[in-house]
């Protein structure tokens, strides 16, 4: 008995990591080839082709080079059979925004030098509230911020931060660094004794995840208590 080979099968009779959705959801984008990306934007192919032999094809009609590619218009990729409009669009469309991702500058990221650029960053976040909020800051190994995160928001006399949902969102962005900070709205900048025992707790688990707690700030409308100023970490 003759089998027929892969190449004529449709994708869908494919073995499921051989197909590129499938295959990219298991292995992760890098995996893929030029031609597996281009059929997950086409998403079919003809009779004759499957989506990944059909972006082959045209791969091969520009030397394989993606820049050659992103030359080729509309009107031009629709002259492949099993290419229409909407296709060609959405290749077309791709390749331009990785042109303008290339073009763009990366957002710089803020850094933290001391506690006062801390200050500084969450402020817009926290002047002029009523109510006592906790955020954290989550820090690569440069001390460049990766994200600013409300964790908790209480009432006027407090709230309360749990240490699990901290270190959640911190391993979330493999933060290796994290700034507390949460508000005093009557503006004591005095740390009660519960921020004594939430700080020492967050460095020792910290500890444990190799998540160094850089500072705990709080915070008032005119300035503010660094625990990692005070000698207090």
């Amino acid at each position: 008995m003759d089998y027929p080979s892969q190449k004529n099968l449709a994708i869908t009779h494919w073995a499921e990591e051989d197909r590129p959705r499938e295959k990219l959801l298991l292995k992760g984008v890098a995996a893929l080839s030029d031609a597996e990306l281009i059929a997950i934007l086409i998403g079919s192919g003809t009779t004759e082709l499957s989506a990944v032999d059909l972006s082959k094809l045209i791969l091969h009609s520009v030397g394989n080079q993606l820049h050659q590619l992103a030359r080729l218009s509309v009107k031009d990729l629709t002259k492949f059979k099993g290419i229409g409009e909407a296709k060609a669009i959405s290749i077309v469309s791709a390749l331009e925004l990785g042109r303008r991702r290339k073009e763009s500058e990366p957002l710089k990221k803020a850094k933290i030098t001391c506690s006062a650029d801390a200050y500084e960053l969450i402020k817009p976040h926290l002047w002029d509230q009523k109510r006592e909020e906790f955020w954290v800051l989550l820090l690569d190994r440069a001390n460049q911020v990766l994200k600013k995160q409300q964790i908790s928001q209480g009432g006027i006399n407090g709230t309360i931060a749990d240490p699990r949902l901290i270190f959640q969102v911190a391993l979330q962005e493999f933060a290796t660094g994290i700034i507390l900070v949460h508000n005093h709205p009557s503006g004591q900048l005095k740390p009660s004794e519960a921020d004594r025992k939430l700080t020492k707790k967050i460095k020792e688990g910290g500890q444990l995840l190799d998540i160094q707690l850089l500072d705990h700030l709080i915070f008032t409308d005119e300035s503010y208590y660094s625990f990692s100023d005070e000698g207090d970490l």
